[in-house]
């Protein structure tokens, strides 16, 4: 809305068509973002549900009582400031929707007093990341010169062609993984956030600065994606309220994201990373989620399933193995989680950009 208003009021203000700039766009939602939800989320405090204490986990008496479910608030303001200040396409205005719904599932279960089963939350996983996946495969696909779906990847200098329904399969399990993985990371105050948050402006630069630069994305030999800069508004946009949450729920938190705000995050960013063209990506922005989180479901599948055990001496999520077994405290945790993605993500970034 406001990139159309800019249009309107440059006729009469000139200083109006800064709003038509991108990188304006963007530095507005970063910043509107954080303020509102920095403000206005405590007053939604009185109306959340209480944590009930996650099973198996060692800090569910630290955390029991306190208001959950606030992914309800930032994520419903991720999606209005989204429509309002990013100029959108049907594709992102898609995956605005299935956000906001995937971040509905996830409250209805932090409202339930029992808790939703894991099979009905796997089941109505299943289905947004399917219509996610369709609705990309569609999107992308026209939006592609040749028609086609295709990923660039390192070590290779050209792109190679997916054939929809291996583009489909990859898709819904890297969204069905991305999704998971940053639900069990979300289990001491400020680490998921922080992961999540260093992700989002990881893949906001990507989407600005390369893949939506016709002549950087021609240099490093990737292709260019046209509404890069749209994707990075929306990106930093969920950064900035994401921030406005972490200032509540840096230690000691006040509030909690629930199911609400860890599902919808994992979502969203592994919606960005099929939009990038590389799914090799998520390991770059998200190896630390999906290593804290996505080894213990790894875990618990073959044990359940195949009676198969691995890792037995190692607790998952990692950071409850870490605190409980080598005495860390929730801020070494973050620190060194956060310290250790840095490293990771800038080397893999080298590789996948420059080795080609």
């Amino acid at each position: 809305m406001l990139y159309y208003l800019g249009g309107f009021l440059k006729n009469y203000f000139g200083p109006a068509r800064l709003l038509q700039s991108y990188a304006v766009l963007i530095v507005l939602a970063l910043y509107i973002g954080f303020f509102l939800t920095e403000k206005l989320l405590p007053k939604f405090f009185k109306f959340l549900p209480s944590d009930r204490g996650r099973e198996f986990t060692l800090t569910k008496e630290a955390a029991k009582g306190k208001p959950t479910g606030s992914g309800v608030v930032f994520i419903t303001m991720f999606v209005i400031l989204s429509f309002l200040i990013v100029p959108l396409d049907f594709v992102q205005c898609g995956v605005l929707v299935l956000t906001w719904l995937m971040m509905l599932t996830g409250y209805l279960d932090d409202r339930s007093e029992k808790g939703w089963g894991e099979y009905i939350k796997a089941f109505l996983d299943l289905v947004i990341c399917l219509l996610a996946a369709f609705l990309l495969a569609h999107g992308l696909g026209n939006d592609s010169p040749t028609g086609e779906l295709y990923f660039w990847l390192p070590f290779v200098s050209h792109i190679i062609k997916v054939p929809v329904w291996l583009y489909i399969i990859i898709t819904v399990i890297l969204l069905w993984t991305s999704v998971n993985t940053t639900n069990c990371t979300d289990g001491v105050d400020g680490l998921s956030s922080s992961l999540v948050i260093f992700a989002l402006i990881t893949m906001g630069l990507i989407f600005y600065v390369v893949l939506g630069h016709v002549d950087i994305a021609a240099y490093l030999l990737v292709p260019h994606l046209p509404d890069g800069a749209g994707w990075a508004g929306m990106t930093f946009c969920l950064a900035g309220v994401l921030m406005g949450y972490l200032w509540h729920n840096a230690f000691p938190s006040s509030v909690l994201m629930g199911d609400a705000g860890s599902r919808a995050l994992g979502f969203y960013i592994g919606v960005c990373v099929m939009v990038s063209g590389n799914p090799l990506l998520f390991l770059a922005t998200s190896s630390i989620i999906f290593i804290n989180g996505g080894m213990g479901l790894l875990k618990v599948a073959l044990k359940r399933f195949f009676h198969i055990s691995i890792l037995e001496n190692i607790r998952f999520p990692l950071h409850d193995h870490m605190r409980k077994n080598h005495g860390w405290s929730p801020t070494q945790v973050l620190i060194k989680f956060l310290s250790i993605q840095i490293l990771i993500t800038v080397a893999m970034l080298g590789i996948f950009f420059k080795i080609r």
